[in-house]
């Protein structure tokens, strides 16, 4: 009883309306991706989504990964394997990879429009082709040439899947502490031995061989993050020559039984002496793990957008049809026995806060990718180092504010359902349950906003921040006399100049206290999510006025903009207190004295 339409129209206006992408890609070289090919892709890509794979989504749910035993294999919920099938068939699965690796070279930005739908759909189905993505940039960033031969086209053309194999039972996020162990072999190889545990899609019946990238020490390796090599190890040994061999010594021992996304499969891998290759320099193997991480980062971003916008979808589906008490000023349905759920303040409060994070989430998500694309394609090496910095600055916001406001609006989705929404038939507590998890995996939310305030903003000295602020000031510049955005630029002006002074203010502190860092770091994530996001519903109500839309989508865009202005961007107030209010009390409560 949950569907799901691909939002073909909003996405167009992101990408060609407020983004330009079109001549961005005429830029960059992507002499294909022209408007009517671009359109098609869509529009093919939301046939496959919605017919295909929504169907599966909860029927997956309820059926779940099957693991043997005895053998190890893991079966994927029924109609899985023929759906990817189907992807890989339609050459879904290369669409952004380079056409020298048998991909269709189309940019990465577009290729997130598809990864939406593919999220909205069916969460848990996304996640199989999700980690190829990261293997594929890992190899194609760091891999020898025999290793992409033999490798990255396999996983491009879909005959083999992916994985990153990083955490152990141990260790958590901290890689420093990874106990598995790399012995050099006679023949170049090396003996790869340890567990790893969360590997999504360590094992499934979609393909016959997985390609594992592995962290791993090799004998001499110092201690601490600076001794982590990665490794390829295939599910069946691979030769230099690309010829296939039996079983590698690879297995899993167990798949997790979860909260949400049952029908992806979340291994423990067990690795006992199986082949594998050194990727990229000994004891440098973060800098392959960061490329992995990064895409899977912004990927899984990209689901939180995926469930925003489908729980907003039903939500609103269901409260324009069901009827539940009169509208406080009177009847609006005088014809109908009650009013229906939406003419009602608190429900329309939950439905425009769903709006809000898809529409603006869809800009941000959008925009991160195109500053993919300049690093990859641009000629320029400053505009790929400004592309860069923005990015890194974009990263950590992109995946923990997209992925937390998906449990915020899947929850709103689902209050709308009132009981309806705790039942299972109606499909919005799956939806809540995927949520969960989006928040966690590749990264914490509490990791990202480390990564941001710590990283990317103190030790490096924010140029990324100083970019966006730069975005944000041009644009009041630019419409300072326009009467029609008046009501956003002096708000969004405003919102900027104060996350810069909060910077300041945490940078005093922490060269004090390093402690404020990590007192700060989550109120000063949600504080930047929230002012990037004023900036884009500004712009998006910018060029909408300006263009030749219909009435109603010009309203929508300003309407649901000055709802954000008015009801969301105000969080930033209590995300100011809580940087201002600084460690003290975080840190005054002895831990001993917790259960007192």
């Amino acid at each position: 009883m949950n569907s799901y339409k691909a939002p073909q129209r909003d996405m167009q206006f992101a990408l060609f309306d407020v983004l330009g992408v079109q001549a961005l890609y005429q830029r960059l070289g992507f002499d294909a991706a022209q408007r009517d090919v671009l359109d098609a892709v869509l529009e093919e890509g939301a046939r496959f989504t919605e017919q295909v794979l929504a169907p599966l989504n909860q029927t997956g749910d309820a059926e779940g990964c099957v693991y043997d035993k005895a053998s190890g294999a893991v079966s994927a919920p029924k109609g899985f394997k023929q759906a990817y099938q189907q992807f890989v068939e339609g050459g879904w699965n290369g669409l952004t990879a380079a056409e020298a690796f048998g991909g269709q070279g189309l940019p990465e930005s577009f290729g997130v429009a598809l990864k939406e739908m593919i999220d909205a759909a069916n969460l848990a189905w996304g996640n199989y082709p999700l980690l190829s993505h990261g293997a594929t940039e890992a190899l194609k960033h760091h891999g020898e040439d025999w290793q992409k031969d033999v490798f990255l086209r396999a996983i491009v053309d879909g005959r083999w899947t992916g994985t990153m194999c990083l955490t152990e039972p141990h260790c958590g996020s901290d890689l420093g502490l990874l106990k598995t162990r790399a012995e050099p072999q006679a023949d170049g190889s090396y003996a790869i031995t340890g567990t790893k545990i969360f590997i999504t899609a360590g094992e499934h019946d979609f393909t016959d061989n997985i390609v594992h990238l592995v962290l791993a020490r090799l004998p001499d390796a110092p201690p601490g993050t600076k001794g982590i090599s990665t490794f390829i190890v295939p599910k069946r040994t691979v030769a230099r020559d690309g010829s296939v061999g039996d079983g590698n010594a690879v297995r899993c021992g167990a798949i997790e039984h979860k909260m949400g996304i049952h029908g992806s499969a979340t291994c423990v891998m067990n690795f006992d002496g199986a082949q594998g290759y050194l990727i990229g320099p000994a004891n440098k193997g973060l800098s392959v793990m960061f490329t992995m991480m990064n895409s899977a980062r912004l990927s899984v971003g990209i689901q939180g957008l995926g469930l925003i916008d489908r729980a907003y979808q039903n939500a609103l589906a269901y409260t324009r049809d069901r009827l539940q008490m009169r509208s406080l000023s009177g009847p609006k349905f005088p014809d109908k026995p009650a009013d229906p759920l939406i003419v009602h303040p608190d429900v329309r409060r939950m439905l425009l806060t769903c709006k809000a994070f898809a529409e603006g989430g869809r800009l941000l998500a959008y925009h991160a990718a195109t500053l993919l694309d300049v690093i990859e394609h641009s000629a320029d090496a400053e505009e790929r180092k400004r592309a860069d910095d923005l990015l890194s600055f974009l990263t950590p916001v992109v995946k923990a504010c997209l992925t937390e406001w998906s449990i915020e609006s899947t929850y709103n989705a689902l209050q709308c359902f009132g009981g309806h929404g705790y039942v299972r038939g109606w499909g919005m507590e799956q939806l809540s349950r995927d949520a969960r998890i989006t928040t966690i995996y590749e990264g914490t939310t509490q990791i990202q906003a480390l990564d941001l305030l710590g990283r990317k903003i103190l030790q490096t000295q924010g140029p990324g921040l100083r970019q966006f602020g730069a975005l944000i000031e041009a644009f009041c510049i630019e419409h300072a006399g326009n009467a029609a955005l008046a009501e956003f630029i002096g708000p969004l002006a405003e919102k900027a100049k104060e996350l810069a002074t909060l910077t300041l203010e945490i940078g005093g502190k922490a060269a004090r206290d390093p402690e404020e860092i990590g007192a700060a770091a989550v109120d000063y994530l949600f504080h930047t999510g929230y002012v990037v996001l004023a900036y884009w519903w500004a712009r998006a109500v910018a060029v909408s006025a300006a263009g030749d839309y219909p009435a109603a989508f010009k309203a929508a865009k300003r309407d649901t903009a000055r709802f954000y202005f008015a009801r969301i961007l105000p969080r930033t107030l209590n995300h100011a207190a809580g940087i201002r209010a600084g460690a003290a009390s975080l840190l005054a409560l002895d831990a001993d004295n917790f259960d007192s």
